[in-house]
Protein backbone atom coordinates (compact mmCIF):
# COMPACT_ATOMS: atom_id res chain seq x y z
CA UNK A 1 0.00 0.00 0.00
CA UNK A 2 1.36 3.15 -0.84
CA UNK A 3 1.27 6.56 0.98
CA UNK A 4 -1.12 9.17 -0.67
CA UNK A 5 0.51 11.92 1.43
CA UNK A 6 3.92 12.93 2.23
CA UNK A 7 3.14 14.37 5.25
CA UNK A 8 0.36 13.56 7.94
CA UNK A 9 -2.34 16.12 7.46
CA UNK A 10 -3.66 18.80 10.14
CA UNK A 11 -7.06 18.57 11.56
CA UNK A 12 -8.07 21.50 9.88
CA UNK A 13 -7.15 19.72 6.48
CA UNK A 14 -8.84 16.49 7.90
CA UNK A 15 -12.09 18.70 8.35
CA UNK A 16 -12.19 20.12 5.48
CA UNK A 17 -12.40 17.57 3.53
CA UNK A 18 -15.62 16.06 2.17
CA UNK A 19 -16.72 12.82 3.52
CA UNK A 20 -16.69 11.52 -0.26
CA UNK A 21 -12.85 11.60 -0.52
CA UNK A 22 -12.02 9.41 2.44
CA UNK A 23 -10.40 6.15 1.64
CA UNK A 24 -11.67 3.24 3.40
CA UNK A 25 -9.89 0.71 1.33
CA UNK A 26 -6.94 -0.25 4.02
CA UNK A 27 -9.81 -0.65 6.23
CA UNK A 28 -11.39 -4.51 6.74
CA UNK A 29 -15.11 -5.63 6.83
CA UNK A 30 -16.58 -6.10 9.93
CA UNK A 31 -17.72 -9.90 10.24
CA UNK A 32 -20.95 -11.54 11.13
CA UNK A 33 -19.55 -12.87 14.03
CA UNK A 34 -18.91 -9.24 15.55
CA UNK A 35 -22.59 -8.11 14.40
CA UNK A 36 -23.79 -10.94 16.37
CA UNK A 37 -21.88 -10.01 19.44
CA UNK A 38 -22.01 -6.38 19.33
CA UNK A 39 -23.66 -4.60 22.16
CA UNK A 40 -25.15 -0.79 22.67
CA UNK A 41 -23.74 0.36 25.91
CA UNK A 42 -25.93 2.98 27.24
CA UNK A 43 -25.03 5.82 28.23
CA UNK A 44 -24.40 7.02 31.53
CA UNK A 45 -27.17 8.49 33.45
CA UNK A 46 -25.58 9.94 36.66
CA UNK A 47 -22.73 12.14 36.75
CA UNK A 48 -19.23 10.51 37.89
CA UNK A 49 -18.03 12.34 41.59
CA UNK A 50 -14.76 11.79 43.09
CA UNK A 51 -14.77 11.74 46.94
CA UNK A 52 -12.29 11.53 49.72
CA UNK A 53 -13.42 9.35 52.04
CA UNK A 54 -11.70 7.81 55.91
CA UNK A 55 -10.20 4.18 54.69
CA UNK A 56 -12.42 2.82 58.03
CA UNK A 57 -15.58 4.21 56.09
CA UNK A 58 -14.47 2.49 52.51
CA UNK A 59 -13.81 -0.76 54.61
CA UNK A 60 -17.19 -1.00 56.42
CA UNK A 61 -18.92 -0.72 52.75
CA UNK A 62 -16.55 -3.34 51.57
CA UNK A 63 -16.49 -5.31 54.03
CA UNK A 64 -19.93 -6.78 53.26
CA UNK A 65 -19.74 -7.24 49.19
CA UNK A 66 -16.35 -5.89 47.75
CA UNK A 67 -17.98 -4.82 44.15
CA UNK A 68 -21.66 -3.65 45.23
CA UNK A 69 -19.83 -1.01 48.08
CA UNK A 70 -20.25 2.28 45.55
CA UNK A 71 -24.12 1.28 45.22
CA UNK A 72 -24.72 0.79 48.71
CA UNK A 73 -22.82 3.82 49.79
CA UNK A 74 -25.14 5.68 46.92
CA UNK A 75 -28.27 4.55 48.49
CA UNK A 76 -27.40 5.68 52.05
CA UNK A 77 -26.49 9.55 50.54
CA UNK A 78 -29.70 9.13 48.79
CA UNK A 79 -31.76 8.08 51.77
CA UNK A 80 -30.26 10.83 53.93
CA UNK A 81 -30.97 13.65 50.99
CA UNK A 82 -34.45 11.97 51.09
CA UNK A 83 -34.71 12.90 54.57
CA UNK A 84 -33.13 15.58 54.55
CA UNK A 85 -35.69 17.60 51.68
CA UNK A 86 -37.72 20.68 52.89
Amino acid sequence: MSKRYKTPLTAEEIAKRPDAEIDFSDISELGSDFWENAQVIPPRTKPVVSLRLPEDVIAFFKSEDPKGYTKRMAAVLKAYADAHKA
